[in-house]
């Protein structure tokens, strides 16, 4: 379970947003929806222990009841998955989605671990290509598949559909929605795209909406 208390972000004293609280339940998605600028991304940001430096913050983070609002980003077990997949150039689709697994599985098993995600993402056989050849909805599938194969404890994702033409969305969105279930974590999307509501008709996946 996530839960933000008391929340209240500032650059050079002007608030971001009304200070608010938020607890997101296992396996449950929270959409936050609000126009651009409003200062989403940056919220997140704060959340995953990344924010800009000239940002001023209040309030507390918890995850499974443990304070984290203090631990630097590599402790606090928080996936990130911003619009552009930021996918290593240098890397061959399989070598970005292995940064996600931890280095103890090695050798066999961590090649078979990422082939089995790689077509349970629907994208069988191409673990040797260069990810720039590709679809941006398959370089989005593969950025997400290396975050979730980091077992987070929860799952931040900043307009995770943004730039996807219709099929290759509701490819996307349904992946996202087995893959959130089978992880049973909280989830909290961002978005000023009204198709997100959407969500809000899959199931089984508890799913909540908040909106200015």
């Amino acid at each position: 379970m996530f839960k933000a208390q008391n929340v209240r972000l500032s650059f050079s004293g002007k608030p971001l947003f009304h200070p608010f609280n938020l607890t997101i339940e296992n396996g449950e998605i929270c959409l936050l929806q609000s126009k651009s600028g409003t200062g989403k991304t940056s919220f997140l940001k704060w959340i995953a222990g990344i924010p800009a430096a000239e940002m001023v913050s209040e309030g507390r983070i918890f995850l499974n009841e443990k304070d984290i609002s203090f631990l630097p980003a590599e402790k606090r077990q928080i996936g990130i998955l911003f619009s552009e997949p930021l996918l290593f150039p240098h890397l061959t689709v399989a070598e970005n989605v292995g940064i996600g697994i931890t280095s103890s599985l090695r050798g066999k098993k961590r090649k078979n671990l990422i082939e089995k995600s790689l077509i349970r993402a629907k994208l069988p056989g191409i673990e040797k290509k260069d990810p720039l050849t590709l679809s941006s909805g398959q370089q989005a599938r593969i950025a997400l598949i290396r975050t979730l194969l980091s077992e987070p404890s929860l799952l931040l994702l900043d307009e995770p559909f943004a730039n996807l033409d219709k099929d290759i969305r509701e490819s996307m969105v349904i992946y996202v929605l087995e893959e959130i279930k089978n992880l049973n974590i909280p989830v909290l999307i961002v978005s000023h795209d009204p198709r997100d509501r959407e969500l809000s008709t899959k199931k089984p996946v508890s799913f909540r909406i908040f909106s200015d």
